[in-house]
């Protein structure tokens, strides 16, 4: 069972379901530690306090606000944890939407929701049934971690996973980033679908897996055994120019690539290829046939042109 880092209660209405809250995500790392440079020796941050010059534990340690005549006002755990803020021991359901409406780019952290209590998995279980029938998420409001912040309910393999979100004030403008002005041909598109579809079939992202993490420890275990560590591939990039003519002929070598490299898909795009190409051949030849016999003999006259 997962430790649980809190507990709190789901409100919406009148309705009040009790839950523990535990961590959703882990991250994965080779530790690194700050050393010199010189002899490898480590570099310790230690925690001085600037009065006195002491030492200080971490269970001395507390938050302090400096106002601006220079006084500090310290705020204990027990300050910080009994907010007069009714968030901070629940998670206040505002409404629901389609999760289509909320935008990726507010994701933050993840955690995982369970009743705390036998009495509270009905409601729970009711709950997720209801955003899963109607396709909804809700939207929450909830302090965590001494701070508020917007967050979904939404349903995880049978859980209900709190998504934090970011405060709308917190998203910064995407203007003037996009490129403007830029026409593109419908062959761009169409060798960009294709090729979209050729390196698809076949992904599945439950099997990827942090590759930095497996080279910095090739690394590191290069530089202990005392050898020449590897080095980073040659980088593969768009050659310069940027014309119509250039962007189709990458688009095609990269097609040819991935046919190579995702071989389940490439018989497939060969064969929607060959079809297009099929049906291409097929409208140009009634094209030609409408001016001679097959045209006159539509509009009802004899081999002769005559009616």
């Amino acid at each position: 069972m997962p430790k649980t880092i809190a507990r709190l209660s789901i409100s919406f209405s009148l309705v009040s379901i009790p839950v523990n809250v535990y961590a959703a995500t882990e991250r994965h790392a080779v530790p690194l530690h700050q050393v010199h440079a010189a002899d490898g020796g480590r570099i310790r941050n230690r925690r001085v306090c600037e009065l006195d010059g002491t030492e200080v534990p971490y269970e001395e340690v507390a938050r302090g606000y400096e106002a601006p005549d220079g006084r500090t006002v310290v705020l204990t755990h027990d300050d910080l944890a009994d907010l007069p803020l009714a968030t901070t021991r629940e998670i206040k359901v505002l409404g629901f939407l389609d999760a289509a409406r909320v935008d990726p780019v507010n994701y933050d952290k993840a955690y995982y929701l369970g009743p705390s209590n036998p009495a509270g998995a009905r409601p729970y279980a009711l709950l997720r049934h209801a955003m899963l029938e109607a396709s909804q998420v809700a939207v929450a409001r909830v302090a965590i971690r001494t701070r508020e912040c917007l967050a979904v309910l939404r349903v995880r393999e049978n859980v209900i996973v709190l998504q934090t979100l970011l405060w709308p004030d917190e998203i910064r403008s995407a203007a003037d980033i996009a490129p403007k002005g830029v026409q593109l041909r419908p062959t761009e598109v169409q060798l960009a679908r294709t090729l979209m579809d050729a390196i698809t079939e076949d992904f599945h992202i439950e099997a990827e897996h942090d590759e930095y993490t497996h080279a910095l420890e090739q690394v590191v275990e290069a530089r202990l055994a005392g050898t020449e560590p590897p080095h980073a591939p040659e980088s593969r990039v768009l050659p310069p120019g940027g014309t119509a003519l250039d962007l189709i002929a990458v688009l095609e070598r990269a097609l040819t690539d991935a046919q190579e490299r995702h071989p389940k898909t490439s018989n497939a795009v060969k064969s929607t290829s060959t079809t297009k190409q099929a049906g291409k051949k097929t409208r140009k030849s009634t094209s030609k046939a409408l001016p001679g016999t097959a045209n006159g003999a539509a509009r009802g006259k004899g081999p002769t042109g005559r009616a």
